[in-house]
């Protein structure tokens, strides 16, 4: 892709992507796309088509707690079309980007169709593992008002992991994410990232225990 074009779709996704969440926000937007960028030449993806889907993939971004929630991904990918078709796109390389927006949803749990796509996920995930997935975690609970763990049992030796208390995530989502990524590319740098995060929560319970927290 040009690097001028790259820049147009950059200031267009500042003028449309929400301010109120930095966990879904532009500068998380561009961390998507120079994954993409970086995983997408090492697994020979199109370029023209990731670029555009990683900048979008979250322009359009509802509550998790919203009723509007599950509609974020389309909204996005329907902006995105408007925004390449302004930009005189092919109307095959659009609808690629709008496939790997709409499949890219964690929650969904949508098998990707094409390499691109699975690129997209890879990058989305990494941001849900290692040392950005806890700073995004703790950013949208604040937003949602949870706790930060269940005082009962936050590392959920006893219980399942459905309080809803942020640390939960960690054990429903976050560690799980190195087992979903689609390339070998992905998954190394999963690897590296899903260590790091289980030796933040080694340190969280010895930390708690210190504080007379009981975690078994």
């Amino acid at each position: 892709m040009k690097k001028t074009l790259k820049n147009k779709l950059i200031l267009e996704l500042l003028e449309h992507v929400g301010r109120d969440d930095p966990s879904h926000d532009y500068h998380h937007a561009l961390r998507i796309m120079h994954l993409c960028e970086k995983i997408g030449r090492k697994e020979k993806a199109d370029l023209d088509v990731l670029i555009p889907a990683a900048l979008f993939h979250d322009a359009v971004c509802y509550p998790k707690n919203s009723p509007e929630s599950a509609l974020s991904a389309d909204h996005s990918a329907d902006l995105a079309q408007k925004t390449l078709k302004e930009q005189k796109y092919s109307e095959e390389k659009i609808n690629a980007v709008e496939t790997c927006i709409r499949e890219c949803s964690f929650s969904k749990g949508t098998k990707p169709s094409s390499l691109e796509s699975m690129i997209l996920q890879d990058a989305d995930r990494l941001e849900a593992t290692g040392a950005i997935s806890i700073m995004r975690t703790y950013s949208s609970s604040g937003q949602m008002k949870r706790q930060f763990y269940d005082p009962a049992d936050p590392f959920r030796k006893k219980t399942n992991p459905n309080h809803g208390a942020s640390l939960d995530l960690f054990f429903r989502r976050l560690l799980k994410v190195g087992d979903m990524m689609n390339t070998a590319t992905g998954r190394k740098m999963a690897k590296r990232r899903t260590e790091f995060l289980k030796k933040f929560l080694r340190e969280l319970e010895l930390e708690l225990k210190e504080s007379g927290v009981k975690t078994k």
